[in-house]
């Protein structure tokens, strides 16, 4: 499925099925090709780490990335949103490894605890789906049934779900029943990037962000 940069800016690339498939370990809840994008500044870091960042969890509004737009990445209609979940700490050196080990209550929880604060768009052409996951709580600013076009703001970049540092992650499916979905292939005007990849949205000012009226489907 052919996809747009779903942010303005530099993004470092996580969990991308160019490396593996399925790229987060798992073919459930349709995340078989599913990539993630980290906001990074001009030295690639999402945020400073310190000794703190070592043995403590750091509160998303230190990240970079959290606050920043996210953008709709095709042409379509918004089929659902959720935008209730709280932003909560990061977890980055030994406090990631205890926020692991609680992974298969939240994957119990279902897709949604997974998600967090979500946007799912169908895809004008396809019909297929996309979801934009981990958004900032309060964020969400479209509607069900909403119209949009690429590069319409859509949330902002969060810490809600199955997170560990404020990152938007991407997946395509055939079908909004994540438990049994299908996860679809991927691109990007760049192609598909790798693991530990910057990559480059398209600026702000390139006429993005026109927003249809709202439709009814």
């Amino acid at each position: 499925m052919e996809l747009d940069y779903p942010f303005h800016g530099r993004c470092l690339v996580q969990n991308s099925p160019a490396n593996r498939i399925p790229s987060h370990g798992t073919d459930r809840f349709g995340t078989t090709f599913a990539i993630d994008f980290v906001p990074v500044d001009q030295k690639n870091r999402s945020a400073r780490f310190s000794a703190r960042s070592l043995w403590r969890p750091e509160a998303p509004e230190k990240f970079i990335g959290f606050g920043q737009p996210v953008v709709s990445p095709v042409a379509g209609t918004v089929v659902l949103t959720h935008d209730g979940s709280e932003d909560h700490d990061a977890y980055r050196g030994f406090p990631s490894v205890g926020y692991a080990r609680t992974q298969a209550r939240r994957v119990a929880g279902g897709w949604g605890v997974l998600a967090g604060n979500y946007v799912v768009i169908q895809e004008l052409q396809s019909g297929h789906y996309v979801a934009l996951c981990h958004l900032r709580r309060g964020s969400v600013r479209v509607r069900i049934g909403q119209n949009i076009q690429i590069g319409a703001q859509v949330a902002e970049f969060g810490n809600s779900g199955n997170s560990t540092e404020p990152h938007v992650h991407v997946q395509a499916v055939d079908a909004l029943d994540f438990v049994r979905a299908v996860g679809l292939p991927l691109s990007f005007p760049s192609g598909l990037p790798r693991n530990g990849q910057i990559v480059d949205g398209r600026p702000p000012d390139s006429g993005q962000d026109a927003v249809q009226p709202p439709s009814i489907v």
